[in-house]
């Protein structure tokens, strides 16, 4: 093998090298034991398989038929424990597992057995492994639902929790690698491999930049957990959040959830876990709201504003954060608003 092979070799095997070693930590070492710790690893387990495969296979083209067979069925379970991985941070009941697995393994062992891919080569690369991909793509799509929530922070360019950047990062990872898979089939080979090693290092390079200790295995801490505002405390954060209603709180421009606890003489930790568990959702989104509705207000009374006074005198600090906000809420512009209330 000459120089350039052996540091193609090197960087495209990293990579999947790597890739074990992170899934059995996870697998073993977590100090959570839930199951999207498991998801995590086994997705991570199922794709360094595939990648294996297909590095040995580049520069080995004689390499053993049950090994390629090995590595092309791993493919089978990648877009199952992703989706997995994803909907264990929703909100939604906890999807069955078994559903999503058990049934691909029987179903891929099964043609392993009946087709081998010693003897049917042409079928596995015409018809299984064409299957294959287009149910990780299936999977892939499906998953975008819980990541909806994310794409909405970044569309109203709201600041994402480490969490969120470490999902989009793992949904996007496993896509790049499918994609390259499938332009793989039209070109190189390595190209799949590769684009692991670049993915896998790239991401954890994101872990590495942005952790800190609030994060545990790429999870939020719990920060509320098994600990529940009481009765009389839930009726005083409801008659202290009134204020910000009632004085207006939400039109200074710096308003944020530091200077709203001091204000109404309370933890920000309260006052954020209040606002989560029994209005569902964040501080900055209700903020959003309260300034929405005074500019809802001052479209109905007032007909000489312009938008970027409106938008200043509802609270916001910029004309493009108040116009795509009252749009998102809304569902109308100012403009369309104020003209459909005037009819």
């Amino acid at each position: 093998m000459n120089e350039p092979n052996q540091l193609l070799f090197f960087f495209s095997a990293l990579g999947a090298f790597n890739g074990f070693l992170l899934s059995i930590y996870f697998a073993i070492n977590t100090k959570k034991k839930e199951f999207a710790n498991y998801f995590l690893a086994l997705l991570l387990l199922v794709i360094s398989i595939r990648i294996i495969k297909s590095v040995f296979f580049y520069f080995n083209p004689q390499l053993s038929n049950i090994f390629i067979q090995i590595g092309l069925s791993a493919c089978i379970l990648i877009g199952p424990f992703l989706f997995l991985y994803l909907k264990s941070f929703s909100k939604e009941e906890k999807s069955n597992w078994v559903i999503h697995t058990i049934p691909f393994i029987v179903g891929i062992t099964i043609i392993g057995i009946f087709y081998p891919y010693m003897e049917h080569r042409k079928v596995w690369s015409n018809w299984i492994v064409t299957g294959i991909y287009f149910q990780w793509l299936v999977y892939s799509l499906v998953a975008i639902k819980y990541l909806k929530p994310i794409f909405k922070k970044i569309k109203q360019k709201e600041k994402l929790k480490n969490l969120e950047v470490w999902l989009l990062s793992i949904y996007l990872g496993v896509f790049v690698i499918w994609i390259a898979y499938k332009i793989g089939s039209y070109g190189s080979y390595i190209v799949g491999a590769l684009s692991f090693s670049f993915v896998f290092y790239l991401i954890l390079l994101l872990v590495i930049f942005r952790n800190n200790r609030e994060t545990t295995f790429f999870q939020e801490k719990e920060k509320y957990k098994n600990k529940e505002i009481d009765k009389e405390m839930l009726a005083l954060m409801h008659q202290k959040l009134a204020i910000i209603v009632e004085k207006e709180l939400f039109l200074d421009h710096n308003f944020t959830l530091e200077v709203a606890a001091k204000e109404l003489k309370v933890t920000k930790h309260l006052l954020s876990q209040y606002i989560n568990d029994n209005l569902g959702k964040s501080f900055s989104s209700l903020i959003k709201e309260y300034r929405i509705e005074k500019a809802k207000q001052l479209l109905q009374t007032e007909s000489n504003y312009t938008i970027e006074g409106l938008g200043y005198d509802s609270g916001f600090s910029s004309k493009s954060t108040f116009f795509t906000a009252f749009k998102n809420i809304t569902g109308f512009t100012p403009a369309e608003y104020q003209k459909l209330h005037s009819k």
